[in-house]
């Protein structure tokens, strides 16, 4: 079975790239997997300065596949069981947070739910012109979890957070530039070549000292993110025992307008 995340290394700067060949290119939990692998790789790499993450030049992801042959009802596993599953996505954003080196995540297409919560936890975002981000998650009927909710909050502010996680507001690349949530807009088509530029000015700073900036601001920006981002996995186990979370994943797969009801 071909890999589906590749790694390039040019010069002091890897590329990490993924494509599943689907047309949603979306997480399965065997991408999640190789992503978290890949970030992992770089956690002590002191001949890295920095680490690029790209999806393909038509979209980066639509967020979690419901559809993952891996994918099993809820209501069939054992709480113990799910508690330790629902650990890999939080665990893939962790990892990349993690990264010594300088991340910069380059953007075209879609990027949605989970795509959103894995370039919320790396440092800089290009986005192409023809980008677009959203948040579905409430909309199936579950809360956006992987630790998401503080780095959004780090980045645009809760009034904006609300409107990206609580009503799922889609936002194009400009609006999201000027929200903050996304650094640079490029053409389309443009996102790993500013990022690939990005990283090449990156490259000609003394590269511990570019690592040891980063590592502070994300002290000084991230303190709180365990103590407020906690609970998310342990309230997405809870809402997966609603009705309402049966219903969004339903009515998603079927095609058809959902029938909430608050249960």
């Amino acid at each position: 079975m071909a890999e589906q995340v590749k790694v390039k290394i040019e010069g002091r700067s890897a590329i990490v790239s993924f494509d599943t060949g689907g047309r949603a290119n979306a997480l399965s939990q065997r991408l999640v997997r190789e992503l978290t692998a890949a970030a992992m790789r770089f956690h002590d790499a002191p001949e890295i300065s920095t680490v690029i993450l790209t999806g393909r030049t038509d979209v980066f992801t639509m967020g979690a596949d419901l559809k993952d042959p891996e994918r099993q009802d809820p209501a069939e596993i054992p709480l113990s069981q799910r508690r330790i599953m629902q650990r890999a996505g939080p665990r893939l954003c962790e990892a990349w947070e993690k990264i010594d080196a300088l991340t910069i995540c380059a953007i075209e297409g879609w990027c949605i739910g989970g795509g959103m919560a894995l370039m919320a936890s790396l440092d800089l975002r290009v986005a192409s012109e023809a980008a677009r981000f959203y948040v579905p998650e409430v909309e199936r009927g579950m809360n956006m979890s992987w630790g998401s909710i503080p780095r959004f909050v780090a980045l645009v502010g809760p009034a904006r957070t609300k409107r990206l996680a609580a009503l799922c507001e889609k936002v194009d690349a400009r609006t999201a530039e000027a929200w903050g949530l996304v650094d640079y807009v490029a053409p389309p088509e443009g996102a790993l070549k500013r990022a690939k530029a990005l990283a090449a000015d990156a490259g000609r700073l003394p590269p511990t000292a570019l690592k040891m900036v980063k590592q502070d601001v994300n002290v000084a920006a991230y303190a709180l993110t365990r103590a407020t981002g906690h609970r998310d996995l342990e309230s997405f186990l809870l809402m997966q025992e609603s009705d309402d979370f049966r219903e969004g994943v339903a009515s998603f797969l079927e095609g058809r307008v959902p029938r909430f009801t608050g249960d």
